[in-house]
């Protein structure tokens, strides 16, 4: 099924009114992503604790815009999450993310959330690669 960008993606979506807005900067040489997240308040889950739902999405959508990015569409197959520190709302977060693998179908990707030196979280990923239309309005696996 051919899918297309709605711009209301929960991370990075600007036309989604509640979502966390991140925009991400491509680095072509380093073949990776990065974006800046602030969370307020409402994205915690214990009292001063940034939900660990809300920095997964992060690193997720991460990996999934690089892969977009470098021109392979995908969608996450596998998430593997491993929380290292808590993060605050008010706290500058950083998250990047990297190309470990490719494959015909599969990428393997990584990332990670920061706070300056403290590595909050590190993610591990397998983004299974979809189809798009090319300029001929053919379907085309990338």
């Amino acid at each position: 099924m051919l899918r297309k960008d709605t711009r209301k993606c929960y991370v990075c979506g600007i036309d989604n009114p509640v979502g966390l807005h991140v925009a991400f900067e491509m680095d072509s040489a380093g073949r990776s992503v990065r974006g800046r997240f602030v969370p307020r308040t409402e994205h915690e889950g214990w009292t001063g604790i940034v939900h660990g739902g809300i920095i997964a999405a992060l690193m997720d959508e991460a990996m999934v815009k690089l892969a977009a990015l470098l021109g392979m569409p995908a969608v996450s197959a596998e998430l593997s999450v491993r929380f290292r520190a808590p993060a605050a709302p008010g706290d500058d977060l950083v998250v990047t993310a990297i190309v470990a693998r490719e494959a015909r179908r599969l990428i393997e990707a990584e990332a990670k959330v920061e706070r300056g030196p403290v590595v909050i979280a590190e993610a591990k990923g397998k983004l299974l690669r979809i189809e798009t239309r090319g300029k001929e309005g053919r379907m085309v696996r990338r």
